[in-house]
């Protein structure tokens, strides 16, 4: 019997050497037997947040900042490119015509155009935008200069030449289109796409429901329909739907009808009507168009680098629909 008890010793030994291991990792013995508690949560990482673009108020990664000075005759039409524009920009130029600046970042068509000049006024209204592309045809002799000088990467086509492409189914000069990767590699530090003063939300209360709106130039208009199944503002010029080449309709989810200052400038084009300046800094009114309404706003930029604000007349801010937004410069 003590033989046998003995046999028993080192099976007894084994056991109580595994429990010691086991108990040094993942499990515990005990006379009963051996258990497995319940495993320790593993820290867990919350998924990242997509930034969100300062022109759209949609997600976006950040990406420079390309403006696109673009003709807007009606020769010039159907634009190509132009849907895929952040914000855009209806100026004032000569004999009471217009021309569009359109501002890309979050999404980059193959290409945009028709590219016509630059203006004095673009200057200005970039600043806000740190240090951006400029894609342009040329400019009058006096300004390139200043357009040298300002705060962006000045792209006509003599110096960006790979940039530019005619289409020969067009007639001049409405035929220059811009290829924006091209014209951002001329650029490789442009800005970033940065807070310029717009702000994205719920809608103030209030408004004046409204289905169209037209705003005129002395010698061109646009009319902003609601439209919604699309959640937005059809967009139309001189009577005519605007359409694109490569996108179908063009639409704004936002307009901004902004009251600004317009006066003659020191420059003027090859016929000699003098070219109009568009005063961007500063205060006024303006209406807001959003979801089917009317909003009266008032807008302010205290100086160049400063980004434009708008507010109820309360002085509360006034929040744009997220997506894409249209500014009319229009005479106060």
């Amino acid at each position: 019997m003590a033989d046998a008890h003995r046999r028993k010793r080192p099976g007894a030994a084994v056991t109580v050497a595994l429990c010691a291991v086991m108990t040094a990792g993942l499990y515990g013995c005990s006379d009963g037997g051996a258990t497995e508690p319940a495993p320790t949560p593993k820290p867990t990482t919350p998924a990242p947040t997509q930034e969100r673009s300062p022109f759209t108020g949609l997600p976006a990664d950040p990406a420079p900042v390309l403006a696109v000075k673009i003709d807007n005759v009606p020769p010039a039409r159907p634009h190509t490119g132009l849907g895929a524009a952040d914000l855009v920009y209806v100026e004032q130029v000569e004999a009471g015509q217009t021309r569009l600046l359109a501002v890309y970042s979050s999404d980059l068509p193959e290409r945009i155009g028709p590219v016509r000049s630059a203006r004095e006024s673009d200057i200005e209204l970039l600043r806000q935008f740190g240090r951006p592309a400029l894609a342009y045809s040329g400019s009058h002799s006096g300004l390139k200069p200043p357009l040298k000088a300002a705060p962006l990467y000045a792209l006509p086509p003599e110096d960006a030449p790979r940039a530019y492409q005619r289409d020969r189914g067009r007639p001049a000069p409405h035929n220059l289109y811009v290829l924006p990767e091209r014209a951002l590699a001329a650029a490789p530090k442009a800005t970033d796409a940065r807070d310029i003063g717009f702000r994205f939300g719920p809608a103030p209360a209030g408004g004046e429901p409204v289905n169209e709106r037209t705003v005129r130039f002395p010698a061109s208009r646009y009319t902003f329909t609601w439209s919604a199944p699309d959640k937005g503002w059809r967009v139309a010029m001189d009577g005519r739907a605007a359409v694109t080449t490569d996108g179908g309709p063009v639409k704004a989810t936002t307009v901004v009808v902004q009251h600004v200052t317009i006066r003659p400038s020191k420059f003027s084009d090859f016929l000699g009507s003098v070219s109009p300046y568009t005063e961007t800094v500063g205060s006024g009114t303006a209406v807001v168009l959003r979801d089917g309404k009317a909003h009266d706003a008032r807008w302010s930029r205290p100086a160049a680098e400063d980004g434009t604000t708008f507010t109820t007349p309360a002085g509360a801010p006034l929040n744009f629909a997220p997506g894409r937004t249209w500014v009319v410069l229009a005479p106060r």
